[in-house]
């Protein structure tokens, strides 16, 4: 149908009379204006933006509609150059359409957007800032990122600066962004005095996710790598106000504020805050730090002085100037080991190792070692201390005393007696160190009165772990003292001063069983035995077991050694007091000992009793050992005959490992004295627990004794018994094994749950196979004739019994011992006992012989 012709050059379609009869009944319906433009839009440019013109004339303040028409507008010019007249076009359209939209957002920023991608930068800004004016503030945050893209990507660092200040008016916790910019344009004066705002202000939250610490350290590393370009900060009040704020952070902010005078120019300065630095830092990571980069910092002086001199040449006075650098860099290096030291004694000024190591640093500097001793003394804390802090008085007297000042030596350990210790042992030992340079120097009655003036009661008594009281007040009871006393006086006192200090020892109720022996023997020595007794008597009463165990050893072995047989009946009663309440543990020994006095000085019957309590006193693990003494006593006193009921008891009971032992030597002991029938009750008895798998000895040995002599009769029953007691063992193993697979198909499911045909199959061939073992175990069994063994009546003459040996014997006695071996050996043929062969004596035939 042809087109009809309306209003000039517009023409209209046929299928559009439905919609224009709709707009002309509706002009102000958007709905019916969009179904129009969705049905056009394959139509050419012109008509489709006619009729956005004409509905906008209608509905000017329509949102939907002017957004779509700018889209297709923009849509349109996409792809020409910016140069063409279409963009200025759709510039004016954007501008008309912000006349009604001026509060619309998305008009604003796809207007900006249009502007920016046609490279009109000062329209654009203007626009920009239009819209910030037209829009409500809260509706900003949704210009500013597209603005702050469009200053960041063009050159022109002032207008950015002004637009970012006006920012951040808005939202200053974009402050980080905009240091970043000023970084990226090398405006760091002012990004310095931004960083410095941010991290003074506490409520400021890094959209970065960065710490207050963090930011600190990015401003440290800006000022002290720029010093010329930040000149609006105060760089060196600024870092050590960081100093005293991250403590913890110390090495790194020492480096930064080196670092800012390094690259000032002030290199004196930048040596006096490494100095400082290494002077104050308190821990070992912040000086190694500090001590790394000063170290560098000299090297590169000392390389850079070395470059201009190869450049400018030599002069006198440039050597001295390089030279004064290398002997500062040398004695930079020697230092390290006293710095460090300084730093862990400024981390822990009581920590005693470490003084003793400055010390050893300064070995060869007498001057310096004394005050070094001296102001360890001084600051060392005995409450406080790590360590010993009464080796520092001992080692500082030791000095002076290796270099010939007793005097001064004795004058330290004078002092140290009255320092106020947190142990009593630390006393003790300076009372014990002080005495020993006197022994050293062979002033002997000098150690005595330091040691007796050590152990001297004090006006105030007090407990030896009251830690109230002050150490003086407690060294009195302390035993490296007294102990150090006896032996001094053993050696150069007299027998009356050295039995009142052992006597002082126990009387304090400090003594230990080692003091209490060695007074026994200084009492010995001077042949005051039963004062040495006493002594024992002493100790035994303040000690219980397991500590008295020494006490009562010595004392039982020197009584005997002293009295022998002489005092018998008060030695038993000794020995029975000891045993009183002696742990099993101990016994053994003392029971050894009792049963060696009764058998060398009393009665055997006595010495018996004594090794029959003694089985049961001990330990298990000893019982056994225990045994075997009493056997091999019993055995020399009364005779082998004795030792049966021994026999019977070790073996009621012993565990079965030696129950087993004792069987076999009780069975062979039997059988040496002739008692075949009780060796062969006894090795039946032991077979009860004996598995023949596991004591095949045990089997073996029992079936020689039965070869020796036994008989038919004997073998058999020997045969039978390990069947049953294998048979029993087997039991015990299958019942466990059938509980075990019980569990596992109970858990799992069997084979047959899993495959029926294969499980059938499966228990076909076990049946088979056990009817195979069951044959053959049987055949086993089966008696065969043997040619080795003959019965014969007691009337045969010699000749028919040679008669009789060549025949063929149908009651052959077939002794199989294939069952001993058990499953392992049943591929080896049947085993022939070898019988001895004798002639028959002519007596025994008596008469017949001649018939």
């Amino acid at each position: 149908m042809p087109s009809l012709p309306e209003k000039g050059n517009v023409m209209f379609e046929e299928d559009d009379l439905p919609y224009e009869e709709e707009i002309i009944r509706n002009p102000y319906s958007v709905k019916c204006w969009m179904r129009y433009i969705e049905f056009k839009q394959s139509a050419p440019r012109n008509t489709l933006n006619m009729i956005f013109e004409r509905a906008l004339k209608e509905l000017p303040g329509s949102y939907k509609l002017w957004y779509n028409y700018l889209r297709q507008r923009r849509k349109q010019a996409k792809g020409r150059c910016i140069t063409d007249p279409a963009f200025e076009e759709v510039n004016n359209c954007h501008e008309r359409a912000l006349v009604f939209m001026h509060k619309m957002p998305r008009i604003w920023l796809d207007f900006c957007q249009f502007l920016m991608d046609q490279c009109k930068i000062t329209r654009a800004r203007r626009t920009f800032d239009r819209a910030l004016r037209a829009l409500p503030v809260t509706q900003h945050h949704r210009v500013w990122p597209l603005y702050l893209k469009f200053v960041r990507a063009h050159p022109l660092p002032e207008t950015a600066v002004r637009v970012y200040r006006r920012h951040l008016k808005l939202c200053p916790e974009n402050a980080e962004g905009y240091i970043e910019y000023l970084r990226s344009v090398d405006r760091l004066d002012e990004a310095a005095v931004r960083l410095a705002a941010i991290v003074n202000d506490e409520s400021f939250v890094s959209k970065e996710g960065k710490s207050n610490y963090q930011l600190w350290h990015e401003m440290c590393d800006l000022i002290s790598q720029n010093p010329d370009k930040v000149k609006s900060l105060r760089v060196g009040a600024i870092i050590r106000g960081g100093l005293t704020r991250f403590t913890d952070q110390l090495g790194k902010l020492w480096c930064s504020l080196a670092d800012y005078y390094t690259r000032s120019g002030h290199f004196e300065k930048a040596r006096d805050v490494y100095e400082e630095a290494i002077q104050t830092v308190v821990t070992v990571r912040d000086f190694t730090q500090v001590f790394d980069s000063y170290a560098q910092f000299e090297e590169s002086m000392i390389a850079a002085k070395m470059e201009t001199t190869s450049e400018l040449g030599q002069n006198q006075d440039e050597d001295i100037d390089l030279e004064l650098r290398l002997a500062r860099f040398e004695q930079l290096i020697n230092r390290r080991p006293l710095l460090l030291n300084s730093v862990l004694l400024r981390q822990n000024p009581h920590n005693v190792h470490e003084w003793h190591k400055r010390v050893k640093l300064y070995e060869g500097k007498p001057r310096e070692i004394i005050n070094t001793y001296t102001e360890a003394v001084q600051t060392v804390d005995p409450a406080k201390a790590t360590g010993k802090p009464h080796s520092i008085w001992v080692a500082f007297s030791k000095f002076y005393e290796e270099h010939g000042q007793l005097d001064d030596a004795r004058t330290i350990f004078e002092r140290a007696t009255k320092v106020n210790f947190k142990q009593v042992d630390g006393l003790s030992s300076v009372w014990c160190e002080y005495g020993e340079m006197e022994l050293r120097h062979e002033n002997y009655e000098q150690a005595l009165r330091i040691l007796r003036k050590a152990t001297a009661i004090p006006a105030k008594k007090a407990e030896y772990f009251d830690t109230s009281e002050p150490v003086q007040n407690r060294v009195y009871k302390s035993l490296k003292v007294w102990s150090m006393l006896a032996d001094l006086e053993e050696s150069l006192g007299t027998f009356k001063s050295t039995k009142a200090v052992y006597e002082r020892i126990i009387d304090l109720r400090i003594a230990t069983p080692q003091v209490i022996i060695n007074y026994a023997m200084f009492l010995e020595e001077h042949t005051y035995f039963e004062d040495s007794f006493k002594a024992y008597e002493r100790g035994i009463s303040l000690f219980k077991w397991p500590n008295v165990h020494d006490i009562w050893n010595t004392y039982l072995t020197k009584f005997i050694e002293r009295y022998g047989g002489k005092k018998l009946e008060r030695a038993r009663d000794l020995f029975e007091q000891a045993l009183d309440g002696c742990p099993p543990k101990y016994a053994k020994t003392i029971y050894l000992l009792y049963a060696k006095l009764e058998e060398e000085f009393g009665l055997a019957r006595h010495a018996m009793a004594v090794y029959e309590r003694a089985t049961q006193a001990v330990e298990p693990a000893e019982q056994h050992e225990m045994f075997n003494i009493y056997i091999k006593r019993a055995a020399e006193i009364y005779g082998v005959m004795h030792t049966r009921g021994i026999y019977q008891r070790a073996i009621e009971v012993l565990p079965d490992e030696h129950s087993r032992e004792m069987c076999l030597r009780f069975a062979d002991m039997e059988a040496k004295l002739g008692e075949i029938d009780r060796a062969r009750a006894i090795y039946s008895y032991c077979s009860q627990i004996c598995d023949p798998r596991m004591t095949a000895a045990f089997w073996q040995t029992w079936k020689e004794f039965e070869i020796r002599h036994g008989n038919e009769d004997t073998i058999r029953e020997m045969l039978r018994i390990k069947r049953s007691i294998q048979a029993t063992y087997n039991t015990q193993v299958n019942f466990m094994s059938s509980q075990m697979l019980k569990a596992s198909s109970n858990a799992t499911g069997t084979v047959s749950d899993l495959a029926p045909g294969q499980g059938s199959m499966d228990d076909m061939k076990l049946l088979e196979q056990k009817a195979h073992l069951l044959a053959a175990e049987a055949e086993r069994e089966k008696v065969k004739p043997k040619e080795k063994i003959l019965f014969v009546r007691s009337d045969t003459s010699r000749s028919e019994l040679a008669e009789l040996a060549k025949q063929a014997n149908p009651d052959e006695i077939d002794i199989d011992d294939d069952d001993e071996d058990g499953e392992g050996d049943e591929d080896n043929g049947p085993e022939e006992v070898q019988l001895e062969q004798k002639s028959v004596p002519a007596a025994v035939f008596g008469g017949l012989r001649d018939d």
